[in-house]
Formats: structure tokens, sequence, C-alpha cells
């Protein structure tokens, strides 16, 4: 089987999911306009089912399966989005699943996956490897692991984003200047970028990882996949994955996406702008798009520029601290 990957992916995908996803709204207000001195437009995944675009690959990959191979269940390593969509996911097509979690992660992220239905597995992340853990559960029960990323059918579902963010500035007849997307493994960039692309074979689209910690800008320039270089943590753990997708990084350079960064200040300054402004709740990585936009108004200056503000699952605390640095 050749490994490719193109905009048929996705309308495969977009036909798969019909009906089982959210068509999020695009938003708009002309104080945040004011604000960037560009037009912004806001594609909301945060009010996606579970929270954030994950639950769009994460369907599209379990109703993709044999009946057979949905049998046998699934099997997640996340800490986060990724995890709660692949439980949700289990339950629409009725699934088991099981949820690998770090023995630290969050109450609510545990409660989240369980409420689905979904078995729990919690590791040490000090001494045991994730995706061990995950193939360790997986193999004698012949369970099959969805990855979070590096996966056509994770990447297809998650590019829907793109192709119905498309579709609604064409019904609106607004022609985009720029496309900017949140950046980790590089799954909805890649998908929502290839999209996009498709609507657009000129539009120059941007991805954004956290400043200090970029992986895939260096991935997509020297056209092979890097580590997270070592640094301290951010608040926007959902972009500070391990690794850049093989397939992702790859995607992303035949498209000519560039990399640009923000910090934890610029993300809390834009969470909080986007709750002033659109009345939306954003997590650090959600609002990473934002604030490139905000940092880089010279750049976009008088341009309509469309923004993906990928997921809501913001920690109470960080949300508040948010509100109050602004």
């Amino acid at each position: 089987m050749q490994d490719t990957f193109s905009f048929s992916n996705i309308q495969q995908a977009a036909d798969r999911l019909k009906g089982k996803v959210v068509r999020t709204p695009i938003l708009e207000s002309s104080m945040l306009d004011q604000t960037a001195g560009c037009r912004v437009l806001v594609k909301a995944e945060s009010l996606q089912r579970t929270g954030a675009f994950k639950y769009r690959g994460a369907l599209n990959k379990l109703l993709s399966l044999t009946p057979e191979v949905r049998q046998r269940g699934v099997v997640a390593f996340s800490s986060g989005n990724h995890g709660h969509a692949v439980a949700a996911a289990a339950a629409y097509v009725g699934c088991s699943a099981v949820i690998v979690l770090p023995k630290d992660a969050a109450a609510i992220k545990i409660e989240n996956c369980r409420w689905w239905g979904a078995e729990i597995v919690l590791y040490d992340p000090d001494t045991e490897d994730r995706e061990e853990v995950g193939r360790r559960v997986a193999g004698p029960r012949g369970m099959l692991v969805v990855p979070p990323f590096d996966d056509y059918d994770i990447i297809a579902g998650q590019g829907t984003a793109g192709l119905e963010l498309a579709e609604q500035l064409a019904e609106e007849g607004i022609r985009p200047d720029a496309f900017v997307v949140p950046c980790s493994g590089g799954g909805l960039a890649s998908g929502a970028v290839t999209a996009m692309k498709q609507a657009y074979p000129d539009l120059p689209c941007f991805f954004v990882e956290p400043a200090g910690l970029e992986k895939m800008a260096p991935s997509v320039r020297e056209g092979t996949p890097r580590k997270r270089p070592p640094g301290p943590p951010t608040v926007m753990d959902g972009l500070s994955g391990p690794v850049a997708g093989t397939r992702t990084s790859r995607i992303l350079r035949e498209c000519a996406a560039t990399g640009l960064s923000v910090s934890d200040d610029e993300v809390l300054d834009a969470m909080s702008t986007a709750f002033r402004y659109l009345k939306l709740v954003l997590e650090p990585a959600g609002a990473a798009t934002l604030a490139a936009v905000l940092k880089r108004k010279a750049d976009f200056e008088g341009k309509s520029v469309a923004v993906i503000c990928s997921g809501g699952n913001v920690d109470p605390s960080v949300f508040i601290r948010a509100l109050h640095a602004s």
C-alpha cells in the first residue's frame, strides 16, 4: 500500500463524519479585529464534541475499522484531548476502550474518560514509556492502538475542520489572505492545511508551536522528524508532545507551511482576549493561533486571517490566571 495522503482522504472522512460531529462556527468581533489590526476569522473547535478537534480524528479512525477489529476494542495513550476523544468515539461506535494515562493526570481527565465507559490504565511517566504500556495492554487482548496524530485516518478526520472552514468561508463570500493552525504532532495542522490548500492553492499557511520547544518547524525545514528540544514546562501542554510526526511533517513540508512560535504570556493574553471579545473559553493550546496573530500585527495588518482555535478543555486555575494576567 502506498504511503500517500491527499485531499480525497479528507473528503472520505467528511462523508463518514457527516451528521456525527459538530459543524463548528466561525466567530468574528469588530473589537477583536481592531485589536489585531486585521480581520480575524475564528473556527471554534473548542465547541466540538469533547471540547476539542480531536473527536474528528478519533471517530473517523474508529468508523474506518472493520467490525471484527472494533469488536476487539481500542487503546489510546494520552494525557489530554486524544484520550477523551477516543473514549467518546468508542462509546459512539459501541466498542471497548482502554485509555493509558500518567498517574499524575488531572482528576477531571480521568473522570472524563471513565464517563464514556473507558477502562483507565495508569503508568509512571518517570519510569515507563506510555507507548510501551499501550502496546503491553493491547497485545494480549488483540486491541488496536489508536495513535494520536501520525495516522492517515486521524489526519483526514482532523482535516475535516479545514474542509469545513473553507466551505464556510465560501458560503460567506470570504477569501482568506492567510491561515493559522496550532501544531504539536501535526495531525490537525497537516490535515487542515491540506484542505485549505485545496481550496486556496496560493494561501500562506502557518502552524504555531510553543516558543523554545519547536519540533515541527525544524522537521519541516530539514525534512526529518525532530524531537522536542529540552526546555522548561509550558502552559501549552497540548502542544508540547515529544516528537513531530513522520507523515505530518512531510505533508506540511509539501504544502510549504511555515512555523510560528508564541510564549506562555502571549497565549494567556490571547485566552483573555478570546473570552473578552468572543465569549469563547479556550485552553492554552487552543489560543495559540490567536496569540500568533496578535503577536505579528505587522505581518497580518489589513488582511483576512482564518485561524483554528482547537480546544477549550482548560484547567480552571489556568483560565483564572489568564484573566488576571490581562
